[in-house]
């Protein structure tokens, strides 16, 4: 059914159709079983590291062995969408900060859309051919695949870095049936640098390319539930972050050169990289809804962002006492 010149040919129009969609990156890999990077991924949850995030442990076959999603699928195709825009956070005490990725609209109103169209782009191109997409919201190990797909290497901090647009971005992932040739992988240029374990101010990452998840920042003031106090060895180390933490990927030196992006919905709202923590602490249900409706500091609840401008305050008051 399919000539080496067909899929060729298949692979370049998947590819132009990603970048004129709006996508900063894509490629390609072959099905394949993950073994090596499987049984790593699987000594990280067995130490725990993964915390309180139960959905990470589950559905262990799917991130082994893709095809327990889409049975007959025989490619994957990875995109990345950058996200940064050149914005500072200011020196304030009164100010939560905001990580980065958070800024603007959440990415999961923006991306399923655009992997939509690319999908439907490849149903026209092969008809009967099936696909399955995914924006963090399954059991995918995206990292890996996107590795594998050429979009970049596993820095040490473990998120995934490309030579051009540095970590600021975000991946998809679509499983087609379609058959196509693979991306060359990217060599991993992190060399003797260590910035981003020397800078974490909890010690997350605990080896290079393994961060341990209840010791981050991020996992803290965006993952846990409300109802659980951030332990002192964390709040005292929050450096006036109120949602997520951005620190290993600030001193990267392959963000120095970073490109803008290009989608407008990914700006600071109202030129908002903070938040001010008494105004935190005096946000109603209401408000909270209100304002951060379709952005990702949603997720936190406004319990969490207010047990979180909480520990700032109190760890302000033991650095400046009257």
């Amino acid at each position: 059914m399919f000539s080496d010149t067909s899929i060729e040919q298949y692979s370049e129009f998947i590819k132009e159709k990603a970048i004129s969609i709006g996508f900063d990156l894509v490629g390609i890999a072959n099905v394949e079983e993950f073994n090596k990077e499987f049984s790593q991924y699987q000594e990280w949850i067995n130490a725990g590291y993964h915390g309180t995030m139960g959905y990470l442990a589950a559905h262990q076959e799917k991130r082994k062995n893709i095809r327990h999603i889409l049975q007959d699928a025989q490619s994957v195709i990875v995109v990345g969408l950058n996200y940064y825009t050149d914005y500072q956070h200011k020196d304030d005490s009164t100010q939560g900060k905001i990580s980065r990725y958070a800024w603007g609209t959440d990415y999961h109103e923006i991306l399923p859309a655009m992997m939509q169209t690319l999908s439907k782009e490849l149903t026209e191109l092969v008809p009967n051919s099936q696909h399955k997409f995914y924006v963090d919201t399954g059991p995918i190990l995206e990292k890996q695949w996107a590795i594998k797909a050429g979009l970049g290497w596993q820095g040490k901090h473990s998120n995934i870095i490309n030579r051009e647009i540095g970590s600021w971005f975000f991946i998809g992932v679509i499983i087609s049936t379609i058959p196509l040739v693979a991306s060359k992988p990217i060599t991993d240029f992190c060399g003797t640098c260590t910035a981003c374990i020397d800078a974490c101010p909890t010690n997350a990452i605990i080896e290079p390319y393994k961060v341990d998840a209840t010791k981050c920042i991020s996992y803290w003031t965006i993952e846990t539930k409300p109802d659980i106090p951030i332990p002192y060895t964390i709040s005292e180390n929050l450096q006036q972050w109120v949602f997520g933490c951005d620190i290993c990927q600030e001193v990267c030196p392959w963000n120095s050169f970073q490109k803008e992006t290009h989608k407008e919905l990914l700006l600071p709202r109202n030129n908002e990289m903070s938040l001010s923590l008494d105004a935190i602490l005096d946000m109603t249900q209401e408000e909270f809804s209100t304002r951060f409706r379709k952005s990702p500091v949603k997720r936190t609840k406004l319990a969490g962002l207010k047990r979180n401008a909480n520990a700032l305050l109190i760890n302000n008051k033991k650095d400046n006492p009257q």
